[in-house]
């Protein structure tokens, strides 16, 4: 298997019916920076994009007006994936180095992750990237509200882009950031409107380098310094809430304990991330799972703060917190 740092990563925007995803994809993709990429788009969803294209490569690919392709996924996504890797070998369409797929607006975002890293012929060539979530800032609290969908895709993101700020009430603004921030704490927020998004803060950051280590560092800088998000009880019987462990963990055993919590309750877990102080281990191993999904783990260059004690933050729905107590009792992790 290749290196993991030079595995082709595969970005996910993802968000809600009418939430702006393409409105944000096509604007990102006018970074010249990120003119060699692919994007892959369902063909059911919303492609938005045909008036930015310049000529037809073949069937099913589109050549994007600032270089990049566009492709619909007419198949499942492994083969999407696997005949765009092939056609690139064999020259039949130009080079990328990233890949992004663009959602449709009640799609789940996991079995897309859960494809690029378990899927024995994918995971030799391509890797994760990162999860951004469009939340419309007008419709964004009902949304979170009413469907299931809303909430798993603002659940799995790793940047949260709030769009549409500049028609939405200000309280409704305000009411949807206190919601995304207790929905997954751990996510960056930004403001599609107001903020300067890096586009290649976005698509192209790398947390296995490490200045990718040191962003994931900041990030939990501010999320100790921060003020502490009570246990918080949303719509649909989603809960999240943080567990922090006074004494190093046994690092076989807390995987252990992770992979049996994914595997008999990951459509449960929406998202569980945190900072592991591993016995043995002067700096923290980071951890991210998404339902079934593992990431490989991340080993940061040192700790946050002064405070060594390991820190999860779960979302789950319709699991309980004593329930995941008794279990890492069992395996004499708390």
């Amino acid at each position: 298997m290749a290196d993991y740092g030079s595995l082709i990563p595969v970005n996910v925007v993802t968000g809600f019916l009418g939430s702006g995803k393409t409105t944000l994809l096509q604007r990102l993709l006018r970074a010249p920076d990120l003119k060699e990429t692919a994007v892959l788009v369902n063909e059911f969803g919303e492609v938005g994009l045909d008036h930015h294209l310049l000529e037809e490569v073949a069937e099913s690919t589109l050549l994007l007006d600032n270089g990049c392709l566009c492709c619909a996924i007419r198949g499942d996504l492994k083969e999407s994936l696997r005949t765009l890797l092939s056609r690139r070998e064999r020259g039949e369409v130009p080079y990328f180095k990233r890949v992004v797929i663009e959602t449709s607006g009640l799609a789940d975002p996991v079995p897309i992750a859960y494809t690029v890293l378990a899927e024995p012929v994918i995971q030799h060539h391509y890797r994760l990237g990162a999860v951004i979530t469009t939340s419309d800032a007008a419709q964004g609290p009902e949304q979170l509200d009413r469907h299931g969908e809303a909430l798993k895709q603002a659940a799995a993101a790793d940047h949260l882009v709030i769009t549409k700020t500049d028609i939405a009430a200000p309280e409704k603004l305000a009411a949807l950031r206190a919601r995304l921030a207790q929905v997954n704490p751990s996510a960056e927020c930004h403001s599609a409107q107001t903020d300067d998004l890096d586009p290649m803060a976005l698509l192209d950051h790398d947390p296995f380098q490490a200045d990718g280590k040191e962003a994931e560092r900041q990030r939990w800088t501010a999320l100790a310094t921060a003020d502490p998000q009570p246990e918080h009880e949303h719509s649909a019987g989603v809960t999240s809430f943080v567990m922090t462990f006074d004494a190093p963990m046994d690092w076989t055993a807390f995987g252990v304990w992770l992979t049996m919590l994914l595997n008999h309750h990951g459509e449960k877990v929406l998202r569980v991330k945190g900072l592991v102080h591993v016995d043995g281990l002067t700096a923290p191993v980071l951890i991210n799972g998404v339902q079934h999904v593992i990431h490989p783990p991340i080993h940061l260059g040192r700790w946050p703060d002064d405070d060594r004690r390991s820190r999860l933050i779960f979302i789950v729905q319709g699991l309980e917190e004593a329930r995941i107590r008794r279990s890492l009792e069992t395996f004499n992790l708390l």
